[in-house]
């Protein structure tokens, strides 16, 4: 880019030199000399080579220690390795799910040239959001994880803190930087997003299920026969007798589907007909839902 600058000449010296068609009362000049000005788009041209290879996702199979909270009292972790990577987002398998929307923490030895802070650290800590999560093969036993995650920074939010359970989505890179964050909605509009992209559409089906409560030991304190209100991969609202709060661990079993399933209660309600609904969340696992979606 050539700056330029002005410099007031006598306006009749500048007449008497061009013709009057061509009188101008200003000279231009550049700031800078021809060489000047190839080095420095040759400059221009370099950072945004080095920013497009930033944003350029690698096949790099790095191993990685990702860390996620489902609430302030249960958290787990698991080491993977990488599919991809960029400065801005990974891709990697987990042998759980984790819900789209959920901050999670990734530590791994990323290559300098893509960070954005901590370069001298031999690990490098980022939070991502998790902006994709699909179920790969068919054997349950032995499910595997697709995820998908956006960095967001080398801190969660406040709100976070406070309730780790709550989910966001992205907004954009300030300044070609990382993403930033706002709180998700509680029923946004999906409408324009890929299927895969979404959140789990819930089906009003009965399914017979077993709910087991769960002490601090992760053992069977009390379990009762029930059916569900509605059904989605990730959760569902069953029909209940227990007297549970927002927080409390159960298993879910299904017998049809010889799967156990650990949850957590996110939220109860009594229905019109005086009967409690427990909303749940599933932990470990996504329900089997070939047939019906």
């Amino acid at each position: 880019m050539v700056y330029l600058f002005y410099r007031r000449r006598s306006q009749t010296a500048t007449n008497n030199r061009l013709p009057k068609r061509l009188a101008f009362p200003f000279t231009l000049h550049s700031e800078f000399p021809p060489q000047r000005e190839a080095n420095l788009k040759l400059m221009s041209d370099t950072v945004l080579e080095q920013d497009s290879r930033r944003i350029q996702r690698y096949a790099l199979a790095l191993p990685t220690r990702v860390e996620v909270k489902v609430d302030k009292k249960f958290s787990w972790s698991e080491i993977t390795r990488l599919e991809d990577i960029s400065a801005f987002g990974a891709a990697f398998s987990l042998k759980r799910p984790v819900k789209r929307g959920r901050l999670l923490l990734i530590s791994l030895p990323m290559p300098r040239q893509l960070r954005c802070y901590d370069y001298l650290e031999p690990q490098y800590r980022i939070w991502g959001l998790v902006r994709r999560c699909l179920a790969l093969g068919t054997n349950p036993a032995a499910q595997i994880y697709a995820v998908g995650i956006a960095f967001v920074g080398k801190n969660p939010p406040q709100a976070y803190l406070d309730n780790p359970s709550k989910l966001y989505d992205i907004t954009d890179r300030e300044d070609g930087g990382l993403w930033q964050l706002r709180e998700m909605e509680d029923n946004p509009d999906e409408s324009d997003l890929p299927v895969y992209l979404r959140r789990h559409t819930r089906f009003a089906i009965p399914e017979t299920l077993v709910i087991e409560l769960l002490d601090e030991n992760g053992d069977v304190a009390a379990s009762e026969a029930t059916v569900t209100e509605d059904l989605s991969l990730g959760g569902a609202a069953v029909f209940t007798s227990f007297s549970v709060e927002p927080g409390t661990f159960v298993r879910v079993k299904s017998e049809r589907h010889d799967i156990s399933i650990i949850s957590i209660v996110r939220g109860k309600r009594t229905g019109q007909d005086g009967i409690v609904r427990l909303h749940i969340e599933f932990i470990d696992n996504f329900f089997p839902l070939e047939g019906i979606e």
